[in-house]
């Protein structure tokens, strides 16, 4: 049977969640916990892939197995041996042919910024000071966006992909207090593309760009011309939606 798993994790000291040789990350933890747990073998695929230092407030990954378990006792012991930053909320029994990524009809990213500096706030946020931003300029940018398909000028540029076409359902700004926050939501992302947006937006609301050449970026669709990533530790991917009907009772 096939499976899904919801988990969330800070990623402060994980290199990303994909497995890599010679790094800590994510996935490999995971894989080692579900394998002890069921004393076989176990793969976790995950819904994407987060670069080193970026978090996950939600996550799916799954990975198949014959046994049959207690779901509530599995959650115990798994989370008994993860480390405390990263936490598997919920297991979910999927049809046998559900994939954690490919499946996925809609992902969800936050990028947090704080005007000011907060020493428990440094993992967590990209910490601006003394830099006053034209909030509203950046959301005019920001909405931009959302008539354009193509990506490539934010995307990394040795990147594997086949299109760089996205399609983008929300991008938005709202601060509360001294807490700037980017939502942004589409049906796929690529490689370091919401760092590069969330970078170039800032130059706008620093005013070292215009809105009018914002649009030009877009258009060029040349890494080059857009604005330097935003550091990972502001990022959180934060909701991955998918079909109902992928799921077994719920």
């Amino acid at each position: 049977m096939r499976y899904f798993i919801e988990l969330s994790y800070k990623g402060t000291n994980y290199h990303g969640w994909q497995v890599q040789p010679n790094a800590i990350t994510v996935q490999e933890l995971v894989n080692k916990t579900f394998s002890t747990v069921f004393r076989t073998p176990i793969d976790v695929v995950g819904a994407g892939r987060t670069d080193t230092g970026v978090h996950a407030t939600q996550l799916f990954a799954h990975f198949d197995i014959s046994n049959q378990f207690n779901t509530e006792e599995i959650l115990y012991k798994v989370n008994a041996i993860l480390p405390n930053d990263i936490v598997v909320k919920n297991i979910i029994k999927t049809t046998h042919t559900a994939h954690a990524r490919f499946d996925a009809v809609k992902r969800s990213y936050e990028y947090r910024i704080f005007l000011g500096r907060d020493p428990f706030l440094t993992d967590t946020t990209w910490q601006l000071t003394h830099k006053k931003l034209q909030v509203s300029k950046m959301n005019e940018a920001a909405k931009i966006l959302l008539n354009y398909t193509g990506f490539k000028s934010f995307s990394r540029s040795k990147s594997d992909v086949k299109t760089y076409n996205c399609d983008l359902y929300k991008a938005v700004w709202e601060q509360h207090e001294n807490v700037l926050t980017f939502y942004i939501s589409a049906n796929r992302f690529l490689r370091n593309m919401v760092r590069a947006i969330v970078g170039t937006l800032v130059e706008v609301g620093l005013e070292k760009i215009t809105i009018a050449e914002f649009e030009e970026i877009i258009k060029s669709n040349n890494r080059s011309n857009a604005g330097p990533s935003a550091p990972a530790q502001g990022l959180f991917l934060t909701e991955v939606i998918y079909p109902k009907n992928i799921f077994i009772n719920g």
